[in-house]
């Protein structure tokens, strides 16, 4: 058995069949300490999926711990490779990640207002049939009168592979200092198709016609109904810590999806 020496060790399993059995094999060899309020880990070890990842990581956000995460879901791109071997070797000779995370300021219909934080994005989307028509500011300039659109993201560099990529948009390396504005099937402006900002740009988008063509947003995986409009800065007071094996860092998996 490994001796854990002083490193204290938080681990945190989702709901899976795979990760259950991967948390129940590694307490069998490891002596994790319980996750509480009053007593903080040098590092969290969060075994699922990227959702999963996601989740913990805002879940814990606020606590300036580092997350080391072994894959017990699909795609994995935020984590490393599942191996109960060697695993405080592993976390020792980590490369660690530096995120920061965006901050969503979105003004509803009902005059409500709701404050997130985003990781990966947040997104805009139509409700209806209809497409949406928002009007994008850069900086307190109007860029785009009305894109006409199912909508529009704003993704960090981490990610900048998901969605983002998915919708057309560009990867960027972390280091980039940028952020990634994609529209989501744009139909006007016709040759639109995205820009890239720097990090410290403040975002505005405004729904033209919110009653007739309603427009939710999501920052990751929280939603927000009926949206006249949505500010998006990075929160540079906000850092995440991920830790990744030297082979597989996030750096290189960046680059390794532009040539997949």
């Amino acid at each position: 058995m490994e001796s854990q020496k002083d490193l204290a060790i938080a681990c945190v399993a989702d709901k899976s069949a795979k990760a259950q059995a991967a948390l129940a094999a590694l307490e069998r060899v490891y002596d994790f300490m319980p996750m509480t309020k009053r007593k903080k880990p040098d590092v969290i070890l969060v075994l699922g999926g990227d959702g999963f990842m996601l989740q913990t990581m805002h879940t814990y956000m606020a606590r300036n711990i580092p997350f080391y995460g072994m894959n017990c879901g699909s795609v994995g791109f935020l984590l490393n490779q599942y191996k109960p071997d060697r695993l405080l070797d592993r976390i020792h000779y980590a490369k660690p990640s530096i995120l920061h995370p965006l901050r969503m300021f979105a003004r509803c219909r009902n005059g409500k207002t709701h404050e997130l934080l985003a990781i990966n994005e947040v997104s805009l989307f139509r409700q209806s049939r209809q497409a949406a028509q928002i009007r994008i500011s850069v900086d307190h300039v109007v860029r785009i009168g009305e894109m006409v659109a199912d909508g529009v993201l704003v993704s960090t560099p981490a990610g900048s592979s998901a969605y983002n990529f998915s919708a057309g948009g560009p990867i960027m390396p972390l280091d980039s200092n940028m952020l990634a504005l994609t529209p989501i099937s744009p139909f006007r402006p016709r040759r639109f198709r995205g820009a890239l900002l720097p990090h410290e740009s403040s975002i505005y988008f405004e729904v033209l016609d919110p009653a007739k063509r309603p427009v939710n947003a999501v920052a990751d995986f929280t939603e927000v109904h009926d949206v006249t409009s949505v500010s998006i800065t990075e929160h540079r007071k906000t850092t995440l810590t991920v830790l990744f094996d030297p082979e597989h860092h996030l750096e290189e998996r960046l680059i390794h999806e532009q040539f997949m």
